[in-house]
């Protein structure tokens, strides 16, 4: 789906060579901002790697999904709590039932009074509060598992985004070349209609030939000049295009030109489509979904915590200190602060959501059913891939044999527009068999550089079905 068809004719006049170049837009490409610097494809296939934004996006994910494996690593310590508090306050205690909610220590307490006593003094809490959920049949686990699979997942994305990405550049740097080709043919074809035009109107002005022939002479002028303009606005299209797959400004600059004198030598390959970067992608997404399946059953398994606590308090009420006898209290800051009494509770306890299986059951079914989906795009991929394997050996084939055609042609074509030209001079033929003879030509060089473009075209439709992208990258500079 990135190249070009092979057909019998490619352009005759402004709207066909249009038609023909438009055939080469298959793939997205932009233009590189070198100034006159030569840029070959390998270099282009550098800068697109480096700088292109949606790698570097992928980038990112792949860094940020590696650090959250160790996140979720880390979640598996125990949290352990330190406090320390110092207050001032009073200690009228009031028969009742209470709630300490959210709180970490025992709520303080004094003596019954009959009425408001509004004697205070410094008091002090120091603790160290532990709880550890340290067995959760596999919890944790799988929820590491989980974690590393979005790793691979993100890493595969990354290989995906770079392949694609060379062949996205590959394809339109050939685009642009036959584009600039097309710019260079139709400028030759229009200095030959112009030769053409000077020698009619020298025989028209002595009376040799009609006035006829003048006004079609000046018509192919303006003909080859319209598909000089046209040729010239694709190159800046394609241009644009390339220039935004490189992140780079768009620019003039000369392309490898060695493409339309040689073809490539080596046409096989060893790798299947289960090895094209796309197809691990989609690999990677179904590995991942049957983990947070798999995490997802395992969520509403139980825990096992140890749990721990360590306090001591400090008062500045003393221990006789009652209703009848309320003066045995310090306001000294101090005397609060400082540690008198200790308590501590070890234990261990088993938490279990009794309705998580109820809570978890659809979830489960849904995630299957995503990691269906997946796997019928990845089947779907697999497929396109194989086929199009399949049509690249073909197009290869196809492109060799008019490769071994086109000179030919162009020899041809180029001795016919000679002999016209000498004819007509001689007034031996007509302004009509001259045109002709001139298209011929012009579609010759057309289809020479049509030709060798898409022969290395095959070649990258091979390297992208198959995912062998060193393929074609060992044969271009």
């Amino acid at each position: 789906m990135w190249f070009t068809k092979n057909k019998p004719e490619y352009f005759i006049g402004r709207r066909e060579l249009n038609r023909t170049i438009l055939l080469f837009g298959l793939l997205a490409g932009t233009f590189f901002s070198f100034g006159q610097k030569s840029l070959t494809l390998s270099q282009a296939m550098e800068t697109g790697i480096n700088n292109y934004q949606g790698i570097q996006a992928k980038r990112s994910y792949l860094n940020a999904s590696t650090l959250l494996v160790q996140d979720v690593k880390n979640q598996y310590l125990p949290n352990l709590i330190a406090s320390i508090q110092q207050d001032y306050g009073t200690v009228n205690g009031q028969f009742g039932p209470l709630l300490g909610f959210g709180g970490l220590g025992v709520a303080s307490s004094g003596p019954v009074n009959t009425s408001q006593n509004w004697d205070a003094a410094f008091g002090a809490l120091y603790l160290i509060n532990t709880n550890w959920e340290f067995f959760t049949f596999g919890r944790t686990r799988s929820r590491i598992q989980l974690a590393g699979a979005a790793v691979k997942k993100d890493s595969a994305s990354l290989q995906q985004e770079i392949f694609v990405q060379q062949v996205k550049i590959a394809g339109a740097y050939l685009n642009l070349l036959a584009a600039q080709k097309f710019v260079q043919n139709a400028d030759a074809n229009l200095q030959r209609a112009i030769a053409v035009q000077q020698v009619i109107l020298a025989r028209t002005k002595t009376g040799l030939n009609a006035g006829v022939d003048s006004s079609i002479a000046n018509a192919e002028v303006s003909k080859a000049k319209l598909s000089l303009i046209d040729a010239k606005n694709i190159t800046d299209q394609f241009s644009n295009q390339l220039a935004q797959l490189l992140n780079m400004v768009p620019g003039q600059f000369t392309l490898d030109s060695t493409f339309f004198e040689k073809i490539p030598a080596e046409y096989n390959t060893t790798y299947s489509v289960e090895q094209n970067p796309q197809v691990k992608f989609y690999q990677a997404r179904i590995d991942e979904s049957v983990v947070a399946a798999d995490y997802l059953k395992k969520s509403i398994l139980p825990g096992l915590n140890l749990f721990g606590i360590y306090q001591t308090r400090g008062s500045g009420f003393g221990a006789n200190y009652n209703a009848a006898n309320n003066y045995p209290y310090s306001k000294n800051y101090f005397d609060g602060i400082k540690p008198v009494l200790n308590n501590y509770v070890a234990g261990v306890a088993v938490a279990w959501n009794i309705a998580s299986p109820y809570k978890i059951k659809q979830q489960v079914k849904a995630q299957r059913f995503v990691t269906e989906a997946y796997r019928n795009e990845y089947d779907l991929i697999s497929t396109q891939l194989k086929d199009q394997l399949l049509l690249a050996d073909s197009r290869i084939q196809n492109s060799l044999e008019s490769v071994k055609e086109v000179p030919l042609q162009y020899k041809a074509s180029a001795d016919a527009f000679m002999q016209k030209t000498v004819l007509f001079k001689n007034g031996l033929t007509n302004i009509v068999e001259v045109q002709l003879a001139l298209y011929a030509l012009n579609k010759a060089e057309t289809d020479k550089c049509i030709a060798y473009i898409n022969v290395w075209q095959a070649l990258l439709l091979k390297a992208a079905a198959s995912g062998d992208i060193d393929l074609f990258r060992k044969q271009v500079k």
